[in-house]
C-alpha cells in the first residue's frame, strides 16, 4: 500500500518555484513498498493482456500502447522487426521448495479449488543476426518508471 513519510529533497527554489506544497524542504510523498509495486504490475500485466487478446485489431493495439516494432540490435548494427507476440498459459497445480535442513523436495499439491491460471507474453524481435525475447513484464515496467520521472 502506498504510505506517507517525511523526507528531505534539495530543491532550487529558483527552478522549482513557489507552487509545489511543501513546508520548507521536507514535505510527504507517497511511495509503494516494492511489494505492492509488483503486485500492481501483475495487475498492469493481466489487463494488458485481456486487452490484447480481445482487441480485433492487434497491431493497432500494440501501437497505441507504444510498443516498438523496431529497436537496434546488439550493437546497434542492425534492428531487430517484431515478428511474435507469445502467449503461454500455465496453470499452477502445486508448489516445491527445498526441505528445511536437507536436500529432500517439499511438494504440496493443490486442491482443485487452489489451482491457479496464469499468461505471460512475450514480445519475439528477430534479424538476420538474433532473436530477443521481451517479456511484457518488462516492458510496462519500463514504461511505468519513464512516466513517473
Amino acid at each position: 500500500m502506498p504510505h506517507d513519510h517525511p523526507h528531505h529533497h534539495h530543491y532550487d527554489r529558483a527552478a522549482h518555484g513557489t507552487g509545489h506544497n511543501r513546508a520548507d524542504a521536507d514535505h510527504l510523498h507517497s511511495h509503494m513498498h516494492s511489494g505492492d509495486e509488483a503486485a500492481d504490475l501483475q495487475v498492469l500485466t493481466t489487463q494488458f493482456i485481456k486487452g490484447f487478446v480481445q482487441a480485433s485489431d492487434k497491431t493497432a493495439y500494440l501501437k497505441i500502447a507504444g510498443i516498438p516494432f523496431e529497436k537496434p540490435g546488439l550493437g546497434g548494427a542492425t534492428a531487430l522487426k517484431l515478428v511474435d507476440v507469445e502467449l503461454k498459459t500455465e496453470w499452477q497445480v502445486g508448489t516445491a521448495s527445498p526441505a528445511f535442513g536437507s536436500r529432500k523436495l517439499s511438494y504440496l499439491p493443490y486442491p482443485g479449488s487452489m489451482v491457479s491460471e496464469r499468461t505471460n507474453m512475450a514480445l519475439i524481435y528477430v534479424s538476420m543476426d538474433e532473436k530477443l525475447s521481451t517479456d511484457i513484464k518488462d516492458f510496462l515496467a519500463a514504461r511505468k518508471l519513464e512516466l513517473t520521472k
